[in-house]
């Protein structure tokens, strides 16, 4: 079943030249210990109505920031409004008192933050939260604010509204608790809508399908946007006009057309070269693609897990992660793997390192990993996470953690190990300087390096990257990216390259491998599977990927409905499994 297609080219709404919005001088500053430091400076920009402007930049510009400052949400005192004015119409919001303020914040000015499962409660129902969120503003009776509720729901597309009121944030998908939040946005009509990195952590077609949803919400209601984005190319899709911020200040400012044709300052010029484009891999050759002997060989891996219920707690239920993957990866060779979460990509990861059950085959230098690999075939295998952060102890510096992993398998002494850290530390383009430093002392992309040096510490033959770079600024990405290129060069490395960015695969990988559901459909080389997409998967993947070029007319798809497909199947109901089909020079695809 599909939806009527709707037009989806560039920003589609005339908007009204009215300031709605008018921030003037606006300065927001931190208390400090040698006093306060400015977070945003002197910033000034008008909203009309019906208008999309965005605000672009990396991570500390100060984007978030002046949202928080607009909605009055900075966290006092250590961080609060020092100078300008922010005026709604004709109400100067920094003068309000918190009272007045919360009868404007989500009634005419709304937002809709980056991480949705951070901000809906997990022990309230979405009908709960949805339906508190309207009363707050209205005196409504019980039954028609959860009327209202469920037209919201209605209103960006969910699938089953009724059953999703009676659902928990946790059992929807990222996607769909995405939609919720844009609904609880939009369910009182605000006249400004705040969008805050809102497609960041999301998979490219659901990015899409939100982006679409916002496009169309704003012609149908005339909301004015403010989009708070570091993806240029999200921002030359939606956006009439762009703000470039860079340190807490305006670089730049100008129509969306004028600035990417146009740019004036260095740092924008500089944001959109960092910017992956599909295509650009295709400069740099395949390299002897298909033709390098294997260092690592899957055969018909399977990782599935059981879901008990029922008062006596059996299984009835299995999830077929990942049913019947097979590849292999070259020595020297970028293989990647694609698709959108739940697919089985990072199950496989975790499955070639021992992190996971499995059963079929897995060998890596003519190795076959058992169950719990032996300490030797560890070091062989080595793993980036998404999240640094989240990798690092934060109670270690930097320079031990470099060093653990060879103080788990007794290589070195303590000053070959510390010699060690120091010449990892400057093949990843940080200072020996740094080693006695905690990981919170450094910015996100000196994080993922440290984590890369740590990879490198027992010298592997492949390193599995599972969405290294996905959380990362589009210019430290780059930089992240040459970084893995230097590297595999110099050590002769394998990689497996894990995301669901088809921009950035395409960029980086010799191979290609596409997974839905489990399996995979789609395998070839760089330019067989972004050259010659057979899939109808495959071209849906690529079709979705924004395009940093606001000329770009993109073509009129049908968008999907009904159901999400789900790797979750009643005891005994196995998947059908696919078959590819080599369609010429190893081009497989599914049939």
């Amino acid at each position: 079943m599909t939806a009527a297609p709707l037009p989806i080219s560039g920003a589609v709404n005339a908007p009204d030249n009215t300031p709605l919005l008018a921030v003037e001088g606006l300065t927001v500053s931190v208390n400090t210990e040698s006093g306060l430091r400015p977070l945003v400076s002197d910033l000034s920009f008008s909203l009309a109505r019906g208008e999309t402007l965005a605000i672009a930049g990396e991570s500390g510009s100060g984007k978030s920031i002046t949202s928080l400052a607009v909605m009055g949400l900075l966290p006092p005192p250590a961080v609060r409004i020092t100078g300008g004015t922010v005026r709604l119409g004709e109400t100067e919001l920094t003068r309000l008192p918190e009272a007045q303020m919360q009868a404007i914040r989500g009634n005419r000015i709304a937002m809709i933050f980056q991480e949705p499962m951070t901000s809906l409660n997990p022990v309230l129902t979405i009908g709960t939260q949805l339906t508190e969120a309207i009363e707050a503003h209205e005196p409504l009776p019980r039954a028609e604010a959860q009327a209202r509720a469920l037209a919201a729901l209605q209103a960006v597309r969910m699938s089953e509204p009724a059953r999703r009121m009676r659902q928990y944030p946790h059992e929807l998908s990222g996607g769909m608790r995405q939609r919720v939040m844009i609904a609880m946005a939009i369910a009182l009509r605000p006249d400004v809508l705040i969008a805050d990195e809102p497609t960041t952590a999301l998979d490219v077609t659901v990015q899409r399908e939100v982006l679409d949803l916002l496009r169309d919400l704003q012609r149908e209601m005339g909301t004015a946007i403010i989009l708070i984005t570091h993806d240029m190319g999200v921002v030359a899709e939606m956006a009439d006009r762009v703000i470039v911020m860079q340190a807490g200040r305006m670089v730049e400012e100008a129509p969306v057309r004028t600035l990417f044709a146009a740019p004036k300052a260095a740092y924008t010029r500089a944001l959109l070269d960092a910017v992956p484009r599909m295509g650009q891999g295709a400069l740099r050759g395949e390299a002897g693609a298909g033709h390098r002997p294997p260092l690592a060989v899957l055969r018909d891996l399977r990782v599935s897990y059981d879901i008990r219920g029922g008062l006596l707690g059996r299984v009835t239920h299995r999830t077929h992660a990942v049913a019947g993957v097979s590849f292999d990866i070259g020595q020297g060779e970028t293989f990647a793997l694609v698709g959108e979460s739940g697919c089985g990509k990072s199950t496989i990861a975790r499955a070639m390192v021992g992190l996971a059950p499995f059963s079929g085959q897995i060998e890596i230098s003519g190795r076959a990993l058992g169950a719990g690999p032996t300490k030797a075939a560890r070091r062989d295998v080595q793993l980036i996470f998404q999240d640094p952060m989240a990798s690092l102890d934060p109670r270690m510096t930097v320079g031990n953690l470099v060093c653990e992993p060879l103080v788990i398998h007794d290589i070195g002494t303590p000053d070959t190990r510390r010699a060690q850290a120091r010449d990892l530390f400057e093949k990843v383009g940080l200072s020996p300087d740094q080693l006695d430093r905690y990981p919170h002392e450094f910015s996100g992309g000196q994080r993922q390096r440290i984590c890369i040096a740590r990879a490198l510490a027992l010298r592997p033959k492949l390193i599995i990257a599972d969405e290294s770079v996905s959380a990362l600024d589009v210019s430290v990405q780059a930089r992240v990216l040459d970084l893995l290129r230097a590297l595999k060069d110099e050590f002769g490395l394998s990689y497996l390259f894990i995301s669901h960015d088809m921009a950035v695969v395409e960029n980086i990988a010799d191979r290609v491998g596409v997974m839905f559901l489990g399996q995979i459909v789609e395998m070839g080389t760089r330019a067989q599977v972004f050259g010659n997409p057979q899939h109808p998967y495959t071209r849906r993947l690529i079709e979705a990927v924004p395009v940093p070029d606001p000329t770009h007319i993109r073509t009129q798809t049908t968008r999907p409905t009904g159901e999400v497909a789900s790797p979750l199947r009643k005891l005994g109901d196995a998947p059908a499994q696919v078959q590819l089909v080599n369609i010429g020079d190893g081009h497989l695809v599914a049939r």
